[in-house]
């Protein structure tokens, strides 16, 4: 497949997605600029991105570009000075339940079990009207999700990097978002650990049917994750350049994958705008 065929596909995807169902993200001609002692640094502009029901899409790009404060922008964590960000129909002005954030920091309570950080999660969404029964249920079903029912008494410091990060997945889920928010999860993990945690989270959308946006730098990680890949041109100003749609067939096997043509052309589609069209501008 040529890029202009794919690029096509592409269009063709997104028409039909468009005309199905409603999007449970807008983000309409949304900048950000931020204040520093040099004068305002202008991070985003123009990024517009609809975000639909069940999608996982990736944001990649060079380090400056904007995923991030793209992200925390549609977890409500900051505010845009330019544009609006929808989620349901209403404005996102701050955090909500329905936005779960995971984080490369795991940010689990030192001091508290795995249970108990679940809990924490659990009960500010449902404890003014579930009895502890009913929270205590949700908990160990959202640690069985990602194998973690073994280490629900254990402590942060016993348990590995990578079951820390299953436990802030657990508890991100726990928390039956409508949308799961994620700034590189796996990027302080070592490869196996972080491919292991790639196939999980495959399983566990495909089980939940959850909408995710990913933040990334893995090429390999986007494709295999993706229904869309959002590659951002490089900052100050950053914005959207191109958006990739991986027609892929669910569920995926990463072995099976490897030896997938598709695959290669997707993935060379985005290591040549990232390294081509984008790396050209840097230097």
């Amino acid at each position: 497949m040529s890029s202009s065929d794919m690029s096509q596909t592409n269009l063709d995807h997104q028409t039909e997605v468009k005309s199905s169902t409603k999007p449970i993200v807008k983000v309409e001609q949304v900048g950000q600029t931020f204040k520093t002692r040099q004068g305002n640094f202008v991070a985003l502009r123009d990024i517009a991105l609809d975000i639909y029901p069940g999608e996982v899409v990736t944001l990649i790009g060079h380090s400056g570009c904007g995923k991030s404060t793209l992200l925390n922008l549609i977890a409500g964590l900051t505010l845009p000075t330019s544009g609006v960000l929808l989620c349901d129909n209403r404005e996102i002005a701050g955090p909500g339940p329905e936005r779960a954030v995971v984080f490369q920091n795991h940010s689990l309570l030192p001091w508290m079990t795995c249970f108990g950080n679940v809990m924490l999660a659990v009960e500010r969404v449902f404890g003014r009207k579930e009895r502890k029964s009913k929270l205590d249920a949700r908990v160990h079903a959202a640690l069985d999700m990602v194998h973690m029912a073994h280490a629900a008494e254990k402590y942060p410091h016993e348990i590995s990097g990578g079951m820390k990060q299953r436990v802030g997945i657990a508890r991100a889920f726990a928390m039956e978002p409508r949308i799961l928010l994620m700034d590189e999860p796996f990027g302080a993990l070592d490869a196996l650990t972080r491919a292991s945690l790639q196939d999980e989270l495959n399983s566990v959308l495909a089980k939940t049917g959850a909408t995710a946006v990913m933040v990334t730098h893995d090429v390999d990680e986007a494709v295999l994750l993706s229904d869309r890949i959002v590659m951002m041109t490089n900052g100050p100003a950053a914005t959207i350049g191109e958006i990739v749609t991986v027609d892929l067939p669910r569920p995926r096997d990463r072995v099976e994958l490897a030896n997938d043509s598709r695959f290669a052309e997707y993935r060379a589609t985005v290591f040549e705008f990232l390294y081509r069209k984008q790396l050209k501008k840097v230097a």
